[in-house]
């Protein structure tokens, strides 16, 4: 039962094995394998069930392989069991109520089954049958099959299922996970995931209301990419639009050789805000910068050169702050979709969704009062075709199976309605294609107001990055680190700290909820911040080192030792060790990444635990000489570290081994 749960997505191709094995039998003995001309067709039938078997065979093969390396999702494993007890008791009912959960308190086991409560439920109001949630919990635990994971199980209180898991189980695992570092569970066919998210506009700087949507979609990618998952990082770059007209009149008059001679624009949000100035002071020009935005709409090559070079100012700006934060993405702004507009509108209006109003044309999406306008008056396009091409774009030529907009609370009854309108006009189904927008909420000042510059200016990315790189280091000389640093380990420390920081003040908060940021309290090496953790890290890793006991050493010992976890401290972290793969399914079905943070942290505090009262490492009292080296105690050293740095590598935190 336990090994179900990993394999029941590959039962298809074994029993089309079966089948195809029964098959080639049959033209055997039909005679396929003579050598008559007339049976030239039956041989290449033969051929072709063998290639079809042998790939099926061979891809079984390999997924099984990866599967058995893979860390068993426990929660679910046991979902898999008490859903066959409860099938087996209770045979007739339909969805019963599956309540699987870990347990807050050790006395009441590891994990309690919560079904028996919403089963009474059921039970009154479809056959009016007055059952007792204890009596119900007594039926499921008779009927539990038998596994390899579950040591006991007691019934407390009015109907709770307290789970007691076996420490063998949990030994195993906990081995397999320090022989094949951690591996993901079996996710089954591998699905397309297309996440749009940082999104910048052309011309303007990155501010503080971009750091979220990059850090946020930078991490869900790492997670759908770790759980085996074909994902696309898509920037939607502001990268067309009428503003265009009035930054290419000024590019000519202020470089009007910019064809020949590279423009040195050093400042582009000075260059944006003096083009803005004067589209809104200077008639003459006005009128200018609207022709340009035709000329460049109908493809003049003059004009997508000047477009071109100022896109490329912003490009490079852009990158800088990509480098920084480690941040991979590929660029698709909204002039890739610009050819497809006139096909989105004519299909809304073959379908007849097209109303016009005053010259528009709108689209009425039921349940949204406000319409998509697709088209202007003039006949130019809107951010709602935009948004209407690029979705169809990726549903239908990317073919996503899971499409993420990581994009701000503000946007969220505009990208509904969108979504809405692909529905309505049928380009998916949302039974089989996921289509979600991970909001989030504004960055706040310790004012608890917008974050913004003591003048009242936006505040740059940029600068933030630089105020974090700066305070880092005074964190760090402050601690007095440079003293037993080297120049190299310190700068690394520097920048682990200060983008980590940055980056776990923002993952730690749940997305929906604005947050209030401060330097002071993300660079606190106390509680939930990225310092605490980076910190607790790097000591895990030396306490081996510091016992002279190197890689090589760990893997033969996790090969050779058994994990005893007979101490309540070790029995805590290994079981908290495990977790692991029910808090990555739990973020992969919500998209709230706070969940793996909180972990993080819980499993530091665990280890913490154990470390102080569990001997790793003994020593003599008087010399300081190491007498005994309690190596299954190292493993589990070795497991809680394995765990946190690929955590951190979700969270897209680089974590230093001296600090």
């Amino acid at each position: 039962v336990v090994q179900l749960t990993c394999h029941c997505c590959y039962l298809y191709e074994e029993n089309e094995i079966k089948l195809l094995t029964a098959e080639i039998e049959r033209l055997k003995n039909f005679g396929c394998l003579g050598v008559s001309p007339s049976l030239e067709g039956l041989r290449d039938e033969n051929a072709k069930l063998k290639y079809r078997l042998n790939f099926l065979q061979k891809s079984l093969q390999e997924e099984r392989s990866k599967t058995a390396k893979s860390m068993i999702n426990i929660n679910s494993c046991l979902q898999e069991i008490f859903g066959a007890a409860i099938q087996a008791a209770y045979p007739d009912l339909e969805n019963p109520p599956l309540v699987v959960t870990p347990s807050q308190q050790p006395k009441f086991g590891d994990y309690q089954c919560n079904s028996a409560m919403g089963i009474t439920q059921i039970l009154l109001k479809t056959k009016e049958q007055k059952v007792s949630p204890r009596e119900i919990a007594e039926k499921i635990s008779k009927n539990i099959p038998a596994n390899e994971c579950i040591e006991k199980i007691e019934i407390a209180g009015p109907g709770f299922i307290n789970v007691h898991l076996r420490k063998d189980f949990v030994s195993k695992q906990l081995s397999s996970l320090l022989m094949n570092g951690v591996q993901p569970p079996a996710v089954g066919k591998r699905k397309k995931v297309v996440v749009d998210f940082s999104s910048p506009n052309i011309a303007k700087e990155m501010h503080v209301g971009h750091l979220r949507s990059t850090i946020i979609g930078e991490s869900m990618c790492r997670l759908f990419e770790f759980a085996g998952y074909d994902v696309l990082r898509l920037n939607h770059l502001g990268d067309w639009g009428t503003q265009f007209g009035m930054l290419i009149a000024h590019l000519q008059d202020k470089f009007p050789d910019y064809l020949t001679v590279s423009p040195p624009i050093g400042d582009l949000q000075a260059f944006y805000k003096e083009s803005k100035r004067r589209f809104d002071t200077e008639e003459e020009f006005k009128k200018r910068a609207y022709q340009c935005v035709v000329l460049l709409q109908s493809k003049n090559p003059d004009f997508i050169k000047a477009w071109e070079l100022i896109c490329d100012v912003s490009r490079k700006e852009f990158q800088k702050i990509y480098n920084c934060l480690d941040i991979t993405l590929i660029e698709r702004g909204e002039s890739f979709y610009h050819e497809m507009m006139k096909d989105i509108v004519k299909e809304f209006e073959d379908k007849g969704f097209v109303q016009v109003d005053d010259g528009r044309k709108i689209v009425f999406v039921p349940g949204f009062p406000v319409p998509l306008t697709i088209m202007k008056s003039d006949g130019g396009y809107t951010y709602d075709t935009s948004d209407l091409a690029a979705l169809k774009h990726r549903l239908c030529e990317e073919k996503a199976d899971i499409l993420i907009y990581v994009v701000d609370s503000g946007q969220s009854v505009h990208l509904q309605t969108v979504f809405a309108a692909g529905q309505m006009i049928g380009w998916y189904d949302p039974k089989v294609t996921r289509v979600a927008h991970a909001a989030f909420g504004v960055v706040l000042g310790e004012d608890k107001k917008k974050f913004k510059t003591r003048s009242g200016d936006t505040v740059r990315l940029i600068d933030l990055l630089e105020e974090g790189l700066k305070r880092a280091m005074d964190k760090l000389r402050d601690k007095e680190r440079d003293k037993v640093l080297t120049a190299e380990e310190l700068k690394a420390a520097q920048t682990s700290v200060a983008f980590g920081c940055i980056k776990y003040a923002d993952l730690s908060h749940n997305r929906l909820n604005d947050y209030v940021f401060s330097f002071d309290k993300m660079l606190d090496d106390r509680g939930n911040t990225a310092a605490y953790l980076l910190y607790a890290f790097t000591r895990i890793r030396a306490i081996a080192r510091l016992a002279s006991i190197d890689e090589q050493m760990l893997r033969k010992a996790a090969r050779e030792e058994v994990l005893i976890l007979d101490h309540e401290k070790e029995w805590k972290l290994g079981k908290c060790i495990l977790r692991f793969p029910e808090i990555l399914q739990k973020i992969l079905d919500d998209l709230l990444l706070h969940t793996l943070c909180d972990y993080l942290y819980e499993l530091a505090t665990t280890f913490t635990e154990f470390y102080d009262n569990c001997y790793c490492v003994e020593k003599d009292r008087q010399s300081g000489q190491i007498v005994k080296v309690n190596m299954w105690r190292l493993l589990l050293c070795e497991a809680t570290a394995t765990v946190m740095a690929k955590g951190f590598d979700i969270l897209g935190i680089k974590p230093v081994q001296r600090m």
